[in-house]
């Protein structure tokens, strides 16, 4: 069965504290973050449109009112919805507390400040081809660097995390996911947690699902990559 974007609602975790990030942006948000002049959250956005997209629940929490009054006026044609933490909630919480507002089952998930080039709807084929709870975009590195690696079987199906081992080459969160609603009843309680650390790894065994994209993503989480972003994005 094939899967319409314009029938899939994408969160986008837009509330991190980016505090590595300061010493180039200061006390903004970092998925405010300007590149090309205008913020980085903006090249996600028309990627979601070019590929059909619909409707992006905007996960606030730091510096919320820059993000929300800047997309109130600048919605792209999007139906954008805005979920705001009152206090930090982590990447998982900041999920969950959106809950109610997400209505398709498959969503998708993904980071703000970091932008992969891929095909969504393959990714969403991939999750329905394996009938899976949650599908996580993966990317080959030759070096796993400061990312966290993540290791899959030969049906790729992700059997470990592990956080920022060096290895030569390895397998790594590109930031893009595929979830059924079935992830809400099997997280924590705590309402403050983080996805990757705190519930991925309780996924292994569950029908949780490496996707492999080919291109890198571009992550402006720190300034030597906020840096390189600016770089490669520009004039396209």
């Amino acid at each position: 069965m094939n899967i319409s974007l314009n029938k899939i609602d994408i969160a986008i975790l837009c509330g991190g504290l980016g505090k590595r990030l300061r010493p180039v942006i200061g006390e903004s948000q970092k998925v405010m973050a300007e590149v090309n002049d205008e913020p980085f959250l903006n090249i996600l956005l028309k990627n979601i449109v070019r590929q059909g997209g619909r409707r992006v629940i905007l996960l606030t929490g730091y510096k919320a009112e820059l993000v929300e009054e800047y997309y109130r006026k600048n919605d792209f044609g999007l139906k954008i919805e805005l979920s705001r933490e009152k206090e930090p909630l982590g990447t998982g919480g900041a999920l969950k507390n959106a809950q109610s507002l997400i209505k398709s089952d498959p969503f998708m998930m993904m980071n703000g400040d970091s932008f992969c080039p891929m095909d969504y709807a393959k990714l969403l084929e991939f999750y329905n081809k394996k009938q899976a709870r949650a599908v996580i975009a993966i990317k080959k590195l030759k070096e796993s660097q400061d990312f966290g690696v993540i290791s899959i079987n030969a049906q790729n199906e992700i059997t470990s995390f592990q956080e920022k081992v060096q290895k030569q080459e390895a397998y790594t969160n590109a930031g893009v996911y595929g979830f059924s609603q079935e992830i809400f009843s099997l997280m924590p309680a705590q309402p403050k947690f983080s996805i990757e650390q705190n519930f991925f790894p309780k996924l292994v065994g569950k029908k949780i699902f490496g996707f492999k994209v080919q291109k890198g993503f571009i992550d402006v989480g720190i300034p030597e990559r906020y840096r390189q972003a600016q770089k490669i994005l520009r004039n396209k």
